[in-house]
Formats: structure tokens, sequence, C-alpha cells
């Protein structure tokens, strides 16, 4: 309909633009952030486009690791840098308006966001999961959408925030220029912690996985309460010096000043404390340090690695928090403890967040990992004395058949550790020499066997440096002092830590690539502990992933619903009812190493006192122990091990993706670059590397060099396959090179042997001129001249991998 104009034309409307050839980034800059814009929201401050909050989840490609996709939001909306309250999910506008909304669901759940919206350049789609409005979700047209304030109001109506519990609420976390900011699960959880004690919660537990930055999140709750005045004096728990320290040095760093480590006298002028609870709870008969204070002195007391004693209520944690009762009080575990004596969220409450292992492998925020099964001869056929058999001291061993549990804590076999031994040393040469290694002993005798052993199966890597192989234990001063090398990073030695429980919480082995379990592990508590060691990823120093080496089945946990879930209370019956005990006893760490059976110190034979001549651990030599097998498992997608063959599990990822040969061929004919579609694979799960092992066991080390294009047609579709040299040899018998000369020619020859060396993934782009040999060959502009520029380059090299897969 046309409009007439004061000089009497009339004004003909503009048809509405055709948004349908835009792309979604079109789409985005040209509607969605002007609406956002319109409505108020400021574009430097909180709008925040295009942000990824997962880094990828650690993916094999051939010998190397590379990441998997990344989450990204297109647009996530912060009411204040540490509360996000939108999300705006874009797609371009083929699409419906709501198209985006699943996705951006999804999104918003990890990231604890209550309002979402998509858009398709013509109107939102507002989803609201906080339960107040009389819709779930409602169409707004462009110019209607939220603004900070409003959305502000809704969520604080939401939660029911007062005026003072908004001054909390509010308060920004700790930053510095080049500092490191939260992840977005480490905000949720600092979030919901403040939120909760602003709110005046007393109790809050906060379950995060090994690894994932505890302390951290830690300290940023105890800032933005200390900023606000909620929580002016502070006191933060450990049962171990290592922690205690790690943090007043790294995390609690910004607090100066204000902080100290309380240890033989209290000064009550500080406002954030950090103590050992064996410092400040009494010991040789001095009063409870603790006592010091008065009961409402602290306003917040945290407890780190809580389950390992406060939520039993005899422990001396336990006196501790029931003496501080007036105090809000959190505690922080990897692994909350739940048996039928001791319940970690009976005295926290249930976790007010959980981020488990299973989604910081899946992030990319920890290392996955493969665990190597190893069975003894004699672990599983179990070993019995000749008649009036005597141990290596002149002992008479008791005649019966001694299993697997036996091994090390009533029976030694000086066969079997060397076996044991022998194993973890053909690994490490197999892999990396000098990759750090924790071997979990039974006890601490055992511990110092297994250092011995060690040292022995790697005796070349022992004379370089008699600290190749350490035992850490609590009972031994230079092995604690070895902790500290360690876990650096920068220092090579120690290579391998023997120990039986020093190290299996709490200390931070950033760059541990192999765990060994010689040890029966009974707690699923202890278990995740020690799988814990390896979790943290250090791309820096190539610690991409890790191995689990097993010798007593302790993996078989993997299996149980336990391992990664929620923790489950176990039932305590009452009068007449039936009891079930625990299946599991645990041992809590503290002081002198203790056996977990026997209840004595560890080390060297420890008598019985009601029969000197009988000991408790007998120690026999001259039995032959063998591997009989060796099974390999998987952390695959999804979460779970490969429990199925490696070929069986490769058959079914590549099935999913390709229906037949024709379909993989089809799609590696059309790819641009071949890499592109191995890092598809990768990504979906194909384990490249390991798959070429168990490949070239089958074939012979001969024809160990197979392309990924050969694995995947041999293995998915049983073609048989050819060796990189085989196919290098084809090409150059072919006429290809007849079609080039001079440099040119010198430039493919040299790509064929590398691709003969290396693979299809390193003759793909031009950086590869900038590597020898083609360094000698001239400048890379130069190179890619010889073949009329870089498009002919390009085209040349489509050529020679066609010609290198022109059999299939």
């Amino acid at each position: 309909m046309s409009h007439p104009r004061d000089d009497g034309e009339e004004i003909v409307p503009r048809p509405p633009m055709d948004k349908r050839p835009l792309s979604e980034r079109d789409i985005c800059s040209k509607y969605i952030t002007p609406a956002l814009q319109g409505a108020g929201w400021d574009l430097m401050r909180q709008i925040r486009e295009e942000l990824s909050f997962t880094d990828g989840r650690v993916v094999e490609r051939g010998r190397m690791y590379a990441r998997g996709k990344q989450k990204r939001a297109d647009y996530v909306l912060f009411y204040r840098p540490n509360l996000p309250l939108a999300i705006v999910e874009a797609k371009d506008n083929a699409h419906s308006v709501g198209a985006g909304m699943q996705q951006a669901l999804e999104y918003a759940e990890a990231l604890d966001v209550p309002f979402v919206y998509a858009s398709n350049g013509d109107a939102f789609v507002e989803h609201d999961r906080t339960g107040q409005s009389d819709h779930v979700e409602r169409e707004l047209p462009l110019d209607a959408f939220p603004s900070p304030a409003e959305l502000w109001q809704r969520y604080r109506r939401w939660k029911g925030l007062s005026d003072d519990e908004v001054e909390v609420v509010l308060q920004d976390y700790y930053t510095e220029a080049g500092g490191k900011e939260p992840r977005y699960y480490q905000r949720v959880a600092i979030n919901r912690v403040v939120e909760a004690v602003a709110q005046g919660r007393q109790r809050l537990l906060l379950v995060m996985a090994t690894g994932t930055g505890k302390t951290f999140t830690a300290f940023q709750i105890i800032w933005r309460l200390w900023k606000a005045g909620r929580a002016k004096r502070v006191l933060f728990l450990a049962d171990r010096n290592i922690l205690v320290d790690q943090a007043i040095q790294n995390d609690f760093r910004p607090f100066g000043g204000a902080m100290v480590k309380v240890q033989r006298e209290v000064d009550k002028s500080f406002e954030v404390y950090l103590a050992l609870y064996q410092a400040i709870t009494g010991s040789e008969g001095r009063e409870d340090l603790f006592r010091q204070f008065s009961p409402d002195f602290f306003d917040l007391v945290v407890v780190d690695e809580c389950h390992r004693g406060s939520a039993a209520e005899d422990s001396a944690w336990r006196e501790v928090l029931d003496y501080f009762e007036p105090a809000a009080q959190l505690g922080l575990t990897a692994t909350p403890k739940e048996t039928a004596d001791v319940s970690t969220s009976h005295y926290f409450g249930d976790a007010v967040y959980t981020y488990s292992l299973k989604q910081g492998i899946e992030d990319g925020f920890l290392a996955p990992y493969r665990v190597v099964r190893v069975s003894l001869d004699r672990d599983l056929e179990g070993w019995r004395p000749e008649h009036g058999q005597r141990d290596k001291y002149g002992h008479a061993v008791e005649d019966r058949v001694y299993g697997q549990k036996d091994f090390d804590r009533h029976l030694v076999i000086d066969e079997r550790t060397e076996a044991v031994a022998a194993r973890v040393a053909e690994y490490l040469e197999g892999t990396d020499p000098y990759a750090k290694t924790i071997i979990f002993c039974v006890d601490i005798d055992h511990a110092e066997r297994m250092r011995r052993a060690v040292l022995n199966a790697q005796a070349e890597r022992a004379r370089e440096n008699r600290l190749y192989a350490v035992r850490i234990t609590g009972d031994s001063d230079e092995g604690k002092r070895a902790l500290d090398d360690f876990i650096d990073p920068e220092a090579r030695y120690p290579v391998v830590a023997t120990t039986s429980k020093l190290l299996s919480t709490g200390v931070d082995a950033q760059t541990c690539k192999l765990i060994v379990l010689d040890q029966h592990i009974g707690s699923m508590t202890e278990f995740k502990q020690i799988i814990g060691r390896g979790t943290r990823l250090r791309e820096d120093y190539g610690k991409y992933a890790f191995t689990i080496m097993d010798f007593r089945q302790n993996t078989d946990k993997f299996a149980d619903p336990d391992f990664d879930g929620e923790p489950v209370r176990v039932y305590v019956a009452g009068g007449d009812d039936p009891v079930v005990p625990p299946e599991d006893a645990e041992v809590e760490p503290g002081g002198a190493e203790t056996d977990p059976v026997d209840g004595q110190p560890g080390g060297g034979l420890v008598w019985d006192p009601d029969d000197e001549a009988r000991p408790r651990k007998y120690v026999v030599e001259g039995v032959d122990v063998k591997v009989v097998s060796e099974r390999v498992q998987y952390y695959g997608a999804g979460g779970k091990l490969i429990t199925e063959s490696l070929r069986d599990y490769t058959r079914a990822r590549v099935h999913e993706r390709y229906a037949s040969l024709d379909d993989f061929l089809t799609r590696w004919r059309a790819a641009d670059r071949k890499a592109a579609v191995v890092d598809e694979l990768a990504e979906h799960g194909v384990l490249f590397s390991e798959l070429q092992r168990e490949v070239a066991r089958e074939l012979g080390p001969q024809r160990a060099e197979l392309d990924p294009f050969d694995l995947v047609a041999h293995v998915a579709f049983d073609r048989p396959p050819l060796t990189r040299s085989e196919r290098v040899r084809r090409v150059r018998e072919g006429g290809l090179f007849d079609r080039y000369q001079g440099t040119a020619r010198d430039v493919l020859s040299a790509l064929l042997d590398k691709y003969a060396d290396e693979g299809v993934r390193d003759i793909e782009t031009v950086e590869v001129l900038t590597l020898d040999p083609f360094k000698g060959m001239g400048r890379p502009v130069q190179l890619v001249r010889s073949f009329g520029g870089r498009d002919g380059y390009l085209a040349a090299v489509r050529d020679l991998e066609s010609e290198l897969y022109r059999a299939a």
C-alpha cells in the first residue's frame, strides 16, 4: 500500500528484505546483535558472542593428540561478569525461529542459565527455565527482547533474593591482568555456593572430580564472600601439609597479608586462616589449638577432601566442625563417602553442584585414559607351599593356598614383584622411559621392595640417576623430600614413585602418565582418588592422556554404577531389620602408614606377639611367575571403557558413519583434505594408533606402516591393506611424474617420501614446504611458483593423493 507525501508524490514501501541468502553470521550481525543492543544490553560488558566454554575432548589422531569440537554458544548475556542470565542460539533464515532451541537448552543446562532464546532473524523464541512464568516457551518480536533489568528482576523473584543477599550475589570474583578466569563449571559451583551462603544455608557440599580445580574454586568462593563482608573470617582445613602449602603459594596468594597458616600459636589478627586439622587438634597432651578461638570466631569453614573424616561422627575433623557450629561450613571432595557408618551428605547435605570425571573428560579439561590389565599365573592359580617348606628367613610357611589378596600382605613372592617391575619397565621403554609413574603397593615394605625391583629392571636408567625410582611413603623423610621433585613438571627425576597411601589423594602430580595398581583397593572412594592422580592435563609437557596398569583386577570398578555416578546411601537397619554390613573397609591415612588388615605400621616383617616363631608375612623365592594374559581397554566415546575387542569397536564406529565400503570411498574421494575424514572418525571414537599396533601384530612388523585409509578399509570392510611404501611404489611406477619437470617434480617426489614416513596429514598443507627436505630446495613461495602458483600446487597435491589411492 502506498502513502501520499507532502509534495504530492506517493511513497511506495520497500519490500521486506529476503533474509534467506544470509549466513548465520550475517543474521547475528544485522538482526540479533542490534536487537540485543536495542534492549539495553551493553555490547562490550554484557554480550559475549561465540563463547566457547569447553576445550573439546582430547582425541587421538594417528601418533598425535588433538581436540574435538568445543561447545560454543552464539551469545551468552551477562548481568555481571560472574552472573550469566541468558543464552541466544542463532540459525540462518532457512531455519525456523525456534530451530536452535534444543541446542540452546543443552548449553543452558551446563552453564546454569535460566533464560534461553533462539532466533533466525525474524523473531525470538523464549524458554523460561525458572518455572515462574505462565508459559514455558513464547515467541517475541525482534524489538521486544527483555532488558537486563527485566531479566534480573525475574531472576531475583525466582531465587527470592533480598537486598542484602543481592549485595553478596553480585560481588565479582577475583581477576588480575593475564590471570585465569573460572571455567564454566567452576563459575556454576562458585555461584551456587555463594548464593546458598548468602541465603543462610549452613552446610554445603561441593563435588568436583580430581584435577578440575577445587582449590581455585574454593578460593573464588571465599574471595567473593570475604569482599562482600559475608565471611569476614575464614578457616580452610586440610589434612596434609602439601595441600595447605600449595593453596598458600598458588590459588590463595591474592589474600596476601590477610592470610596465615596456623601452626603452633594462634594470632587472631588475621582474616583467612589455613590449617592442618592435626595441627589445631590436641596431640601429645597439648590442648586443642582450635579452642583458643571462640566458637563464633569464623564465619566460614571450608574442609578440603572432606570425605576423609569430617563425615564420621567420632572423627577429629567432626570435633572441630561441631565446635565452630555457628559458621557456614563447606565440604570439598571428588569422592563423597556413603557407607552405613559414614555419610558425607548426611552431614553436609546433598551436593550443591557435582562435576564428574566423565564430564571433565568429555569437556576436554581432564585426560582420557586406557587400561592395561595384566594377569599373572600365580594370581589366577594361587600358590601352595611344599610340605615343610620354609621361607628365605627360615620360617615354616603355613600350609594353605595363598591367593592374590594374600600376596605382599601375608606372603611375599620375590619373583612376583620382579614380574610386575619388569612389565612396568617394558611399558615405559616402549612409550616414554621418563614418563612420571606411580606404583601403588600394599604397604611400605612392598613399596620398598618394588622400588628395588624397578631399579633392577631399569638398570641402565638407574645408573644414569639413582633417583630414577624412589619410595615416597609416610615413614621416609628422603622420599617425602623427593615428592617435590616428582610433582615438578620441570624435574626429570624421580621418574617412578612407589607408595602405598601417601600419593593416593591430594597430591598434584600433573605430569603423571602411568598409574600402576599392585594393591587390592576395596573402597570405591580410594579407587577414585587414585585414578585422579592421572587425570590432569598438561599439554605443554605432552600430557594428553594416561594409562592405568592393573595387576589386581581393581579396574572391574569401572563397570560399577557408583564409579562416576551419584553416591548411594546405604540403608542402616534397626531393630529386628536384617543388617547388611558394608562390603568395603577403608583405612583413613594419617601419620604413619598402616597395614589395613593387620593394623601395624608397614615395613619389614611384623611379628605376631603371640608367636615369635611365626611372622605375619612370609617371604619366599624360587617361584616361577609368568604373565598369562594382558588385555587393553580404552576410554571410548560416551565416557565408558571399551570392553569389546578393538576391531569390533572400530567396525561398529565406522559403520555408524559409513554403511558400506562404497559410502566410505565416496567420502574419501570427495574430501579436499583426507585428514578431515580421519579427524571425523577419530572424534567419533576410532583409535588409530592403537588400531595400528593391533593390526601390525596380526600382519607382522613388515606390514606395520599402514595409512588410516587402509586401517579402516581392512578392519571395517575386510579389504586387504597396502602399506604406505607399497602405495608410494605404485605412484612412482605410474605416469604422474611425466606431467612435471624440474623443481615441481622434485617437490612431488619429496612429498611422496614424507607420505611414506609420516602419512597423508603432513602432505596436505602448504606449511610442509617450510620443513626439511624442502628448505634445501628454496623458499616456499619459490616452490609454489614452480607449480604456477598456490592453486597449481594444491591441484598437484590432489593429483598425488588420487594416484596414491587409485587402487582403492
